[in-house]
C-alpha cells in the first residue's frame, strides 16, 4: 500500500442537522437520508473511501445519529481490525464546557485525541452529504507531491451557484492564493468568466499544521469553520493548494452534487432515470456499497409507457400501474390504476389503487390511500404538505394522508 494510504486518517463529517432538506430529516441526520432507491447518501462518502483503500475511518456524529447509527453497523462492519482497518462512530466529545459540535473545524478540534492517538501523517476531512465519485488516492499523492500543508478539492461551477460555496482563487502551480466562504460576488476562473473554481468541503491536512491550526482557532471568538476561519487564515502562510476534482473523478461526466436542498435532491434522483444517466450506478470497479434487507425480487406489472425509464429496488410490487420516470425503492406496493410520474417513493411506501403522484418525494413508510391526488393541485398540496419552490411536494415520514 502507498504511503500516503498507509499513514492517512479519514474523518467524515456526518452530524449535520439538513434543515433545509426537511421534512426528510425531521427524524434522522441528512447523511442517513435514502438515495438512489437503495441507499442512504454517505454510502457515497464511504464507498469512495474503500474503493481508494482507505480503511481508517472515523465518523463524527451529532444530530438524530440512530438511523445512521443503524446504518454503519449493519452495511459498514466489514473491515479487519486485525489490518488496523475500522470503521468508528464518534458523537461530541463535549471537550469545552459541554459544547455541542459548534462548525466543521470545531468537530475535529474535539476530537484531537484521536490524532494525538492515531499519529498520522495526513488526515483526510471528508462530508457526509454529497453524491459522488471519487479517488481520494489521487488527490493524496498530489498531497505529497506539492509538499502541501493543506489541499482543497475543489470544481468548477457556474458562477451563479458559486455563492453558497467556498470560492478561491488559483496561480499557475494550483497554489491557493485568494479565498471566500458564500462569495455575494465570487470571483471567475481565469479562463471562462462564467465559471467560479468552488470547494468541495473535501480536504488533505498534514497532521502537525491541522493540530496546530485547530488549537489557535479554538481560543478565538470565531465560527470555528474550516471554509470561513481556517483555509483563508491559512492562504497567507502556509502552502494551500487547490485540486481539481476532474483529475479524481471515477464518474463519466464531472458529477458532484450537494444535495441539502429538497429541489436538488429530487433532481439528483432524477439524474438517475435520464435516458443517458448522469451519474453511474453500474460500474463494476467502482461499486457503491450499501445495507440491503433480504427483499425477493421485485414484481412488475407496468401499464405501457412511451421509453420512460425507471430505476426500481428489490422487494417491489407494481400491479397494473403507470410509472413513469420515478425512483422506485425497496418494499414499495403500488395498486392497480395509479399513475405515478417524476417521483422519488422510499423503502415501504404504498400507493393505493388510482391514486396519481406528480413530482412528489414520499418519504419512508408513507401509505397513500385509494384515489388520493398529490403534485396535481400544488394550492391543495401546500395545505397538506411541504411545496418546494420547484413545486416537488414533500410527505413527511408518518403524516396520515386523507
Amino acid at each position: 500500500m502507498p504511503d500516503e494510504l498507509q499513514n492517512t486518517l479519514t474523518m467524515i463529517l456526518a452530524g449535520g442537522q439538513g434543515s433545509r432538506l426537511y421534512p426528510l430529516t425531521r427524524n434522522q441526520a441528512k447523511p442517513a437520508v435514502p438515495f438512489g432507491g437503495m441507499y442512504r447518501i454517505i454510502d457515497f462518502t464511504l464507498s469512495n473511501c474503500l474503493n481508494s483503500n482507505l480503511r481508517r475511518i472515523y465518523v463524527l456524529t451529532q444530530y438524530m445519529s440512530t438511523s445512521l447509527d443503524r446504518h454503519l453497523q449493519r452495511g459498514w462492519s466489514i473491515f479487519n481490525p486485525e489490518l488496523d482497518e475500522f470503521i468508528f462512530e464518534v458523537p461530541p466529545q463535549f471537550r469545552l464546557a459541554g459544547n455541542w459540535y459548534r462548525g466543521t473545524a470545531d468537530a475535529i478540534f474535539q476530537n484531537i485525541d484521536i490524532l494525538e492517538r492515531e499519529r498520522p501523517d495526513r488526515v483526510l476531512i471528508l462530508g457526509g452529504d454529497h453524491v459522488y465519485k471519487m479517488d481520494y488516492s489521487k488527490m493524496l499523492a498530489f498531497h505529497n507531491n506539492a509538499n502541501a500543508d493543506l489541499t482543497v478539492a475543489c470544481i468548477e461551477v457556474p458562477i451563479k451557484n458559486a455563492t453558497e460555496l467556498g470560492v478561491m482563487a488559483i496561480d499557475d502551480e494550483s497554489r491557493i492564493v485568494g479565498f471566500e466562504e458564500k462569495p455575494d460576488h465570487p470571483k471567475p476562473t481565469p479562463h471562462n468568466p462564467n465559471l467560479a473554481l468552488a470547494s468541495m468541503g473535501i480536504y488533505i491536512f498534514s497532521t502537525e499544521v491541522l493540530v496546530r491550526q485547530l488549537s489557535e482557532d479554538a481560543k478565538r471568538d470565531t465560527a470555528h469553520d474550516f471554509g470561513q476561519n481556517i483555509i483563508p487564515s491559512m492562504v497567507d502562510s502556509g502552502r494551500v493548494f487547490a485540486y481539481n476534482f476532474k483529475h479524481g473523478n471515477r464518474n463519466s461526466t464531472v458529477y458532484w452534487r450537494d444535495i441539502g436542498l429538497l429541489d436538488a435532491y429530487w433532481e439528483a434522483n432524477m439524474d438517475l432515470v435520464s435516458e443517458t444517466p448522469e451519474f453511474d450506478l453500474y460500474d463494476p470497479n467502482w461499486p457503491i456499497r450499501t445495507h440491503a434487507h433480504p427483499y425477493p425480487p421485485s414484481r412488475l406489472h407496468i401499464q405501457p409507457q412511451n421509453n420512460s425509464l425507471l430505476v426500481v429496488a428489490q422487494g417491489c410490487v407494481i400491479a397494473n400501474a403507470r410509472v413513469e420516470r420515478s425512483v422506485i425503492s425497496a418494499g414499495v406496493h403500488i395498486d392497480s390504476g395509479a399513475q405515478i410520474t417524476d417521483s422519488v417513493l422510499m423503502e415501504g411506501v404504498k400507493v393505493g389503487a388510482n391514486a396519481r403522484l406528480h413530482r412528489v418525494i414520499a418519504d419512508e413508510g408513507v401509505i397513500i390511500p385509494d384515489g388520493a391526488q398529490i403534485g396535481i393541485n400544488r394550492e391543495d398540496d401546500r395545505q397538506r404538505f411541504t411545496v418546494t419552490d420547484g413545486g416537488v411536494v414533500a410527505i413527511s415520514k408518518g403524516l396520515p394522508i386523507e
